[in-house]
């Protein structure tokens, strides 16, 4: 196989040269939550993911691997129960591993698979799982096109990350030079993987995750989700305390707070399906008249994923036009599949000259209302919605911090108006913190006043 191709969702086993296509399945008794509310299929699983590496814990580097697991998890209805950092130290890296296999079912571990003698990960789980050695003759197949398409000479350094455990499974890797590993052990799953993220990506989705799928019984959870803003979580729980009081014991209301956002979700595992289905949907109306307009959405996704899917089913687009968020606003969009149907562009225009170039502000605006004004940010919506034709613009202008503030306009002045179809609206705020909260608070707001004028 080209290492340009995608390949398909399979592991090859130490005992076997025969691939086995993973396949989901579903009993018959999940068939009669169809009908449910928001019902998914969640793993009643304990999860752990281990990190290795000195570099973590000096701080050299930020453990992104585990939060992108964990929110990849989570998309699959798969909970985390711990993250654990580890040095690469030999006799801490077994008594860890050792603990994780007495409390968790599946254990996932990033990290200390490359070809240097400081990688200890193979070894280690050689030795816990009383292992002998083999070669993996695909894995050295992958290695050798990998090096070959770079014009890189191979040497025997390398050659050896194909040198395996004897009772692991392989799992291939297409995008670098280590193969990840997958060890059963008394019903239970252990995964290693490589800690580069691309690779360790591109490993769990095509590999990992229909693994766990295929391993495990599922059990049915009915889950909804709301998205809030302007209600801080201790106001939300106060006005939410009358649902909170009368939960049974099955059924759950997380908060997820982020700034001046707040997602809500209601969990329930499902343990008589005509009831708990009534039960849930009725909670499910009463969170929803108590909270009201404070409700941005009732989805899982993300609030620019809302705004995206609303201009859609409109057959609407938006610009940006952006000041003190530097593009902010424009990156969280374009972070999303499709954006472009909706999403023409945007223009950063920190300084004045910026503003007045290219989205045609009026220079004695300036002058006399400030950068940071609503009479600014008028002007500079109007530009930006002319400059791209589209029917919505966002302008937002303001002082981040942590210098630039004055008496009248101090640090947290923001200003943002949209220009809509047939309108512009304005507002100044005032928002607490430092300069990425300020941008952040900035993006949440700019965003609920666009929900506003579209809704």
């Amino acid at each position: 196989m080209r290492s340009n191709q995608t390949p398909l969702p399979y592991v090859r086993t130490a005992a076997s040269n025969n691939f086995n296509v993973l396949k989901s399945t579903t009993t018959c008794f999940l068939c009669s939550f169809a009908h449910i509310t928001n019902f998914t299929i969640i793993l009643a699983l304990k999860t752990e993911i281990l990190t290795i590496g000195d570099e973590i814990l000096i701080g050299q580097i930020v453990d992104t691997n585990s939060a992108w697991i964990a929110q990849k998890l989570m998309s699959e209805n798969i909970r985390v129960n711990k993250m654990i950092s580890l040095a690469d130290e030999r006799e801490e890296m077994l008594e860890v591993i050792d603990q994780s296999f007495k409390r968790a079912d599946i254990i996932i571990i990033t990290g200390g698979l490359g070809p240097t003698k400081d990688d200890l990960t193979k070894a280690v789980l050689a030795s816990y799982f009383n292992s002998g050695w083999r070669w993996d003759n695909q894995s050295i197949a992958i290695i050798e096109e990998f090096f070959a398409l770079r014009n890189r000479t191979l040497k025997d350094i390398n050659k050896k990350q194909a040198y395996l455990p004897d009772n692991c499974e392989t799992i291939l890797n297409y995008w670098g030079t280590a193969p990840g590993m997958l060890f059963r052990k008394n019903g239970k799953l252990l995964v290693s993987l490589p800690g580069v993220p691309y690779e360790m990506q591109q490993m769990m989705e095509t590999y990992v995750i229909p693994i766990i799928k295929n391993a495990f019984t599922r059990t049915p959870l009915l889950t909804h989700h709301f998205i809030t803003v302007n209600i801080p979580e201790s106001i939300l729980s106060e006005k939410l305390a009358f649902v909170e009081d009368v939960l049974p014991p099955h059924m759950k209301l997380a908060y997820l707070p982020n700034l001046n956002m707040v997602r809500l979700r209601l969990n329930c595992d499902v343990q008589n399906p005509m009831n708990d289905k009534n039960l849930f949907e009725n909670f499910i109306t009463q969170i929803r008249n108590k909270l009201g307009n404070a409700i941005v959405t009732e989805s899982h996704h993300s609030l620019e994923a809302y705004i995206k899917e609303e201009l859609e089913s409109r057959k609407q687009s938006i610009s940006f036009a952006e000041s003190c968020t530097g593009g902010l606003i424009a990156s969280r969009f374009t972070q999303l599949s499709g954006i472009s149907a909706v999403f023409p562009g945007s223009v950063v225009s920190y300084s004045n000259t910026a503003k007045i170039d290219l989205l045609n502000v009026n220079a004695e605006t300036i002058e006399k209302h400030g950068a940071v004004s609503e009479n600014v940010t008028i002007e500079m919506a109007k530009g930006c919605k002319e400059r791209f034709n589209t029917d919505y613009a966002i302008a937002v202008s303001g002082i981040a911090g942590p210098s630039g503030g004055s008496p009248e306009k101090p640090v947290g002045t923001v200003c943002i108006s949209i220009a809509s179809p047939t309108k512009i609206s304005s507002q100044t705020f005032y928002f607490p913190g430092e300069r990425s909260r300020i941008m952040e608070r900035t993006f949440i707001a700019a965003l609920d006043m666009l929900r506003n004028e579209i809704s």
